[in-house]
């Protein structure tokens, strides 16, 4: 078969089996009846539904179609033929007016039922169902029941004196699964709930099958990223880890049995951290009475955390030293006009060139504060980081509408740095206020570069994020990140905004970012020199040796893998007496492969700047070029033959 055949036919065979399909039925219900004074919580409208035998309940939906003034007097509650009982609507206690009730309850729905609003009035015709909500309590609990016999709904009228209306139909909707069906499920653990920093700990995971379970689940395999704070030396026990991908390979677990995977590594977060680690299983050959591998669902037992937190005295630590060995450049704030309100920027940089500065805001909008300068982002100097005397930097006061609400400020520099160092005022904490989270991440030709974060008295780090946790005032150093790339660098990306003890609405919160040294560009030049034989004059250029009579091709390539632009490079290679230069051989480009145009044996024309130049004097082969940019190359290639 063909090469691309044989992979895909691989492929398949290295895919796990996929589990039997689940079987979906819909069970109606569709008289009617009054939902008003006479159905009272205490004495609710029955409606059944009749399973037949062989159903193990995998997953449950209920569309209900209802005409009733005030929705939010409606409470719905269904119970198995187990006697599992789950009160799914509770109804409404603030009052929702929204009339009518056209909603298929779903647990993997994004939005709880009765929080549409009380303008929203539903229609009165069903199926299809107007609205997917996913009910007050998850439907998850009938989960791997036996589903034959009666299925009981209960619908009543909080308030029956008032508003009425009525029950139009019903539809039970029953995933079942089929015999071979495997319940599995994932505890996690961690070796210590406190570590200290830089001590080394372990998480241990372990899959089940229930000894219940009529089958064995092959093809099993549980994700578990490992988080930053956390850095992984090893894995032991069953199956293989791949830290890269997060990917455990459980491979079959048997009824009864435990799988058991024990990954070993160090704490590299700061003290007062948090690290949470979860994990779940993404994929079985069987299907699940109680879980689906992979989906995200929340409460289901193939997921398990872990977490731990970094004990210690909190300090502030002590950022790195950045050296640069030919000078830095600082984009000095006190120096820098910026209009209040302006989201873009420039300004020259010596050494360097022109450096910009971009911001954009989602999930809130800037501020107006006088305090602070007037309209975010704005230049100020009240909140100073605990500097004296005070020094200007850029303020970004905003006010958050969610958790996820953000400001993300670039920097892009017309060059690579080898290094760069600031510092982030106030990324602190205020309990029901605001949770400052900061994450600072660089690039490098498109490459992702990560910074070392160091952290104030009132924040955390972990790995390229900082995580405030203590109250910092305007003029005190306890709020403050410094941020050093020991790499090179040439955009830089800061983002701000909440983490999870922040309130649903943050509201107003604010962060400053101060001066940044910048090491200044240095070029770094190498240089590489490889052979090939061309041809000789017993083999030709079959398989030709380096023997007397042969052509050999020499490259002389030159690498600037520097930030700066080298200036005036040029190169020199002598040839030894054994060998003879092959007059009209010079070739030029930026690769080995790539050097195909032609240079003539002198050092004088136009071929001498095209835009590089090559030339022979002799048994001397000489090179040059004007200016070789950073991560650009030169190659120049001749022949030889040996004598």
């Amino acid at each position: 078969m063909r090469a691309a055949t044989a992979l895909a036919w691989l492929a398949m065979m290295l895919v796990p089996a996929p589990a039997a399909a689940q079987t979906i039925s819909t069970y109606s219900n569709s008289t009617g009846g009054a939902i008003n004074a006479s159905t009272p919580c205490s004495s609710p409208l029955i409606r059944n539904f009749s399973v037949g035998g062989g159903v193990t309940v995998a997953d449950v939906d209920l569309g209900v179609l209802a005409t009733h003034s005030w929705r939010g007097d409606i409470r719905i509650t269904l119970q198995s033929p187990a006697g599992t009982r789950v009160q799914l609507v509770d109804g409404d206690t603030g009052n929702l007016q929204g009339n009518n009730f056209n909603v298929r309850l779903d647990d993997d729905a994004a939005q709880t039922v009765n929080t549409d609003g009380n303008n929203a009035n539903h229609s009165t015709s069903a199926p299809p169902y107007q609205n997917v909500f996913r009910p007050n309590a998850p439907l998850s609990a009938f989960n791997g029941e036996n589903g034959a016999g009666t299925w009981r709904l209960e619908i009543c009228d909080q308030f029956p004196s008032a508003d009425n209306g009525n029950f139009v139909r019903a539809d039970l909707t029953l995933t079942s699964l089929p015999a071979n069906n495997a319940d599995l499920s994932l505890a996690k653990s961690v070796s210590t709930a406190s570590p200290t920093a830089g001590a080394s700990i372990s998480y241990v995971l372990s899959v089940t099958n229930a000894a219940a379970s009529p089958a064995t689940a092959t093809g099993v395999s549980v994700l578990d990223p490992l988080p930053a704070g956390f850095t992984f030396m090893g894995a032991s026990g069953f199956g293989s880890y791949d830290a890269a991908t997060g990917v455990w390979s459980v491979g079959s677990v048997p009824p009864g049995a435990t799988r058991t995977l024990t990954i070993s590594g160090s704490v590299n977060a700061s003290a007062g951290a948090t690290v949470v680690n979860s994990a779940e299983i993404s994929a079985s050959s069987a299907p699940d009475s109680d879980s689906t591998p992979g989906n995200g669902g929340a409460g289901e037992d193939d997921q398990a955390s872990a977490s731990f937190t970094v004990s210690g005295s909190r300090t502030a630590g002590t950022p790195p030293a950045l050296t640069c060995p030919a000078g830095s450049t600082i984009f000095d704030w006190d120096g820098i006009a910026w209009s209040a309100g302006t989201t873009s920027g420039s300004t020259a940089l010596a050494g360097i060139g022109t450096a910009s500065l971009s911001i954009g805001i989602s999930g809130g909008s800037f501020l107006s504060n006088a305090t602070y300068g007037g309209q975010s982002p704005t230049r100020q100097n009240v909140v100073t980081g605990g500097l004296a005397p005070a020094q200007y930097s850029l303020f970004e006061i905003v006010d958050f509408t969610s958790q996820t609400g953000s400001v993300t400020s670039t920097i892009t520099l017309p060059v690579a740095v080898p290094g760069a160092q600031f510092r982030l005022f106030d990324i602190d904490y205020a309990a029901g206020q605001f949770a400052d989270r900061v994450t600072v991440t660089g690039s490098y030709g498109g490459v992702t570069v990560y910074p070392i974060l160091t952290n104030g008295a009132a924040n955390y780090v972990i790995g390229n994020s900082a995580y405030g946790d203590t109250l910092s005032a305007d003029n005190e150093a306890a709020g403050n990140v410094v941020v050093t790339f020991a790499s090179p660098v040439d955009t830089i990306t800061i983002d701000y905004g909440s983490h999870g003890l922040a309130p649903a609405n943050p509201g107003q919160q604010g962060m400053a970012i101060h001066d940044i040294s910048f090491c200044r560009p240095t070029t770094t030049l190498t240089i590489a020199k490889t052979s090939s034989v061309v041809s000789d004059p017993v083999n030709g250029t079959a398989n030709p040796k380096a023997i007397p009579g042969a052509t050999m091709r020499y490259c002389l390539l030159v690498t600037n893998s520097g930030g700066a632009s080298a200036s005036a490079v040029s190169v020199a290679d002598a040839l030894p007496a054994t060998l003879a230069f092959v007059p009209g051989s010079l070739r030029s480009g930026t690769s080995c492969a790539g050097a195909t145009t032609v240079e003539d044996d002198n050092a004088s024309g136009g071929d001498e700047s095209d835009p590089f130049g090559a030339s022979r004097s002799g048994a001397n082969i000489a090179a040059s070029t004007a200016t070789l940019a950073p991560s650009a190359s030169m190659a120049i290639i001749f022949d030889v033959l040996v004598n």
